[in-house]
């Protein structure tokens, strides 16, 4: 989903909850990564990983000039043979410290296995957000979350795609919305124009 696209989909939300809760969670991800400054920690569980979050997030953190941004994708089934952005593994969980803040994807559950990774990271000093199901244990563990329940308008790609755009927005309020976008599209035109990012 392009930045054009994002537009149109603020536009049809404004209004509702969706757009501010989004913009929340986004402020508080991005506080998280850039005071910390201990990196940007994102897993998913064995059935889904969020692969396009970790792409979009690479991108908002080149746009923004914030490389705090980009996360270390860490996967369920990384192997040593894997390029190194994808060869991360659960072990990097168990690493996790003060400092570090740690996404958890999860559209269904994360289960015990993984639930006990969040929590062991969190007892190690790490900011850990959630984003997906319901309120489960997951939710209660977290210092932030995003629900996603099933029923609504917007599923869980929608989500992502609003949040990863509003983490890489300037926290500092435009002084008026035409002018935000205004300079968004003065950066992304900029940044179409240097070299590309590393690619995934």
């Amino acid at each position: 989903m392009d930045a054009v696209r994002v537009a149109l989909l603020r536009e049809v939300l404004a209004g509702t909850e969706w757009l501010g809760a989004t913009r929340r969670f986004a402020g508080a991800l991005r506080g998280s990564v850039v005071s910390h400054g201990g990196g940007l920690l994102l897993v998913g569980t064995p059935s889904y990983e969020p692969w396009h979050l970790a792409a979009h997030l690479v991108d908002e953190a080149a746009w923004s000039g914030t490389p705090e941004l980009a996360p270390t994708l860490v996967r369920h089934d990384a192997r040593p043979s894997d390029p190194a952005h994808l060869a991360v593994g659960l072990g990097r969980l168990a690493a996790a410290r003060r400092g570090e803040t740690l996404l958890v994807v999860s559209p269904d559950g994360p289960g015990t296995p993984l639930l006990e990774r969040v929590h062991d990271a969190r007892r190690a000093g790490a900011t850990v957000l959630a984003l997906g199901a319901g309120n489960g244990d997951l939710a209660s563990m977290a210092h932030e979350s995003l629900a996603v329940p099933e029923g609504t308008d917007l599923d869980l790609d929608t989500v992502q795609h609003l949040v990863s755009a509003a983490t890489g927005e300037n926290s500092l309020p435009a002084p008026r919305g035409r002018r935000r976008v205004r300079d968004r599209l003065a950066s992304l035109a900029d940044t179409l124009t240097a070299p590309p990012p590393a690619p995934w």
